[in-house]
């Protein structure tokens, strides 16, 4: 089969690789769709992965092909996505169901082989049957919906509800709230396109600020009388703007840490004196929950709200390449080449 191979740090081939064979509990995925994360850049051009060489690549959906010992036939030629991480089972939120915060966990993409390629092989615990009329494009937008949903459960969002930074994940954050009804959103960007799809979405122009060209704070301060806003949700990850959000937040309000740091992170003493002195609740949120089963999950409620027609996540797709091209999706966000919310491979 062909896949996208990250031999070592800024390294990434296409060839021809050994198709795998589903073991034991494990089933053959034939990948149709699969996106790269903003994760996914550090890792092929910074940081590496865990185990190279290896296929990356988290998000993604496909089509079962084959099943191995232990696993219904049934799923054969089932549409499925796949949650990613594979919990270890045995630490203490693995028995507790919390299986995000296992402590133990492997992980498709990063750990073990992933989605850019033809073929993938899954454990049968990490599918997900897919709804009908889900796209497989839809369904590969699962795992950053989720990651976006989880967070809106870290902090139970009230009053005015402040989402700063608009990558994917904060878009898709402001796309759940507006599904889910909550009102008086205020959306911090540095992009004129992300202004456009704020729009789109939903978000009235008023409602928008550009960074880039007035002070967000001032911007919240002005929107909310002076008062701050209840709910702010951090999604970039830098000092800067970790800074703004407990500063933009109000007495008792709360403050959710979504963006992945970029460095050190570090509160000037004026900064930590608001937590003190507001009483805020500060929260972290990593990755979403999923169950294997039938019950309530990050994971189900986004395949729920997306079976509905409600939502539309492929309108964020930007650029579409085939798997063989896919490198260059890599490359434009690499060294941000154009405008783009979601890059994605279509097999």
């Amino acid at each position: 089969m062909k896949a996208l191979i990250l031999d070592e740090i800024g390294r990434l081939e296409y060839r021809d690789v050994h198709t795998p064979t589903p073991g034991r509990g494990e089933v053959l995925v034939k990948v149709k769709a699969c996106g790269i994360c903003g994760s996914d850049i550090p890792r092929a051009y910074r940081d590496g992965a865990h185990n190279m060489p290896l296929i990356i690549g988290h998000e993604f959906s496909g089509c079962v092909e084959a099943v191995g010992e232990g696993v219904s036939g049934e799923w054969t030629r089932k549409r499925v996505g796949v949650f990613p991480l594979i919990p270890c089972r045995k630490c203490g939120p693995c028995r507790a169901g919390r299986y995000e915060l296992c402590r133990n966990y492997d992980y498709l993409g990063s750990r073990r082989n992933g989605g850019f390629a033809e073929y993938v092989t899954v454990p049968e615990w990490n599918l997900i049957a897919l709804p009908e009329g889900v796209s497989y494009e839809a369904a590969a937008m699962t795992e950053p919906m989720a990651v976006a949903r989880h967070a809106m459960t870290r902090v139970r969002p009230a009053g005015t509800i402040v989402v700063c930074g608009l990558g994917t994940i904060g878009t898709f954050l402001v796309m759940l709230l507006l599904d889910a009804g909550f009102e008086n959103i205020l959306a911090i960007g540095n992009k004129e396109f992300q202004r456009h799809t704020m729009h789109e979405l939903g978000v009235p122009e008023q409602d928008y600020c550009d960074s880039s060209a007035q002070s967000p704070y001032d911007f919240i301060m002005d929107r909310t009388g002076g008062e701050g806003a209840a709910t702010v949700f951090e999604c970039v990850g830098s000092n800067e703007v970790a800074s703004l959000a407990v500063n933009s937040a109000a007495p008792s309000g709360a403050v959710c840490f979504v963006g992945n740091p970029h460095s050190d992170m570090k509160f000037e003493k004026d900064v930590y004196w608001k937590i003190l002195r507001n009483q805020l609740t500060i929260s972290g949120t990593w990755n979403s929950s999923y169950l294997g089963d039938e019950n309530e999950d990050d994971w189900k409620y986004v395949l729920r709200r997306l079976a509905t027609g409600n939502i539309n996540p492929e309108r964020l797709i930007t650029r579409r390449y085939d798997l063989e091209n896919i490198h260059k999706g890599f490359e434009l966000m690499r060294d941000k080449t154009e405008d783009y919310i979601k890059v994605m491979a279509v097999l």
